[in-house]
């Protein structure tokens, strides 16, 4: 027996069309899931462009104040892809609706705003999944399975990296993104959030960590207009940016395990250059999000001189067989945020959680917060007790 389920989508810049296009994608490659999306509201408060996207992606209603969705009860579960300030009080304010969430990471400017949202999704019985979609890769889940298997032996260190040019362009318009009260931090939560998020997936737990970040371009436009995405505003007035294009941080792990983690939104030449490089006493797994479907496994006996060898991802690992029938047919960004909306859904469905949870983003916001007071002081900072 199939049922439909009533979803709204809130903010619909890039992110919220993405969350709409896995909805409308979604029972294609999972035909058994017994909740069938239906998009009934499109919540968007720029003029103009909820009604595009209910032209382009057939929703039922419109509306430019969230606050309809939560008293609308044809809605059973939102998608929350507006800006980082607006999460907390959407996200609360959903669940205590009794409303499922599928919401953007970091979830709000700090720890203590993912906590809240946490706190009332439990509280309320409902489901919510959170929008780390790099841990969906089908390669990151058999770098997983690697490294708990032992494969690679006890891990000693990791290396990641989040690069990416986004924010370059001087020109590039002072959004919301650029200011503390409306974006909490900068790189922080857009890519590091990322980072924590795989760090702790793959190795555990992270126990303290000592950070240093950095402001490249202090200044930028002001738009004139509503922005989406990273828009270019020249001749404005300038206006000063609040938080950082620039981290990197040491990492202890409650394993024992050391690492590095670095990200910049003002990478020039870098092109989401994401990934990570695992070692172990026997072995390394390697992973680059530019070749996504691709691992770099070391494993074996030799210890020095011991090989590298590429690994084409396929049926059996992860969710690879939603998606394409034999190793090396390409998989791409898009078809993570449908692997996500299906986790979601199932969790629906099942009552049961599948895939990052709220418990996920307090963890991740825990080691932002812990990277910013470490930055502010120069001293380690604690994470498991923000956590």
């Amino acid at each position: 027996m199939v049922d439909t389920l009533g979803v709204a989508v809130v903010g619909f810049g890039w992110m919220g069309r993405v969350h709409t296009q896995a909805y409308a994608r979604v029972r294609h490659h999972y035909p058994q899931l017994t909740l069938v999306p239906e998009l009934v509201t499109v919540a968007e408060e720029a003029p103009g462009r909820a009604e595009e996207a209910a032209a382009q992606f057939g929703f039922a209603s419109t509306t430019r104040d969230w606050r309809e969705v939560v008293a609308d009860p044809r809605i059973k579960a939102v998608s929350i892809t507006a800006p980082n300030f607006l999460h907390r009080e959407i996200g609360v304010a959903m669940a205590e609706a009794g409303k499922h969430i599928w919401i953007e990471k970091p979830v709000g400017l700090t720890a203590g705003d993912a906590r809240a949202v946490a706190d009332a999704v439990a509280q309320a019985g409902v489901q919510g999944a959170v929008g780390f979609n790099y841990r969906n890769a089908p390669a990151v889940e058999a770098a997983r399975e690697l490294i708990a298997s032992g494969e690679i032996g006890a891990v000693t260190h990791v290396r990641i990296r989040l690069f990416s040019d986004y924010a370059a362009h001087p020109e590039g318009a002072l959004t919301w993104r650029y200011e503390r009260e409306r974006g909490g931090s900068g790189v922080l939560g857009d890519l590091a959030s990322h980072g924590t998020d795989l760090a702790r997936h793959l190795l555990g737990d992270i126990a303290s960590l000592t950070a240093d970040t950095a402001v490249f371009l202090p200044e930028r436009a002001r738009p004139t207009g509503a922005t989406a995405g990273h828009s270019r505003a020249s001749g404005g007035e300038l206006g000063p940016v609040e938080n950082e294009d620039y981290v990197n941080c040491l990492l202890r792990f409650a394993s024992g395990a050391r690492g590095v983690l670095e990200a910049c939104r003002v990478s020039v030449g870098e092109q989401n250059n994401y990934g990570f490089e695992v070692h172990g006493t026997k072995g390394a797994v390697f992973w680059d999000f530019r070749r996504m479907n691709e691992l770099g496994i070391s494993r074996g006996t030799t210890y020095q001189d011991q090989a590298v060898t590429t690994v084409y991802v396929g049926p059996g690992h992860g969710e690879f067989a939603a998606f394409q029938p034999g190793a090396a047919n390409a998989m791409g960004y898009d078809d993570l945020k449908v692997i996500e909306a299906y986790r979601f859904l199932r969790s629906v469905a099942e009552g049961t959680p599948h895939g990052a949870t709220l418990a996920d983003a307090v963890h991740s916001a825990a080691a932002l917060d812990a990277m910013a007071r470490s930055a502010s002081s120069g001293a380690w900072a604690d994470v498991t007790a923000g956590a």
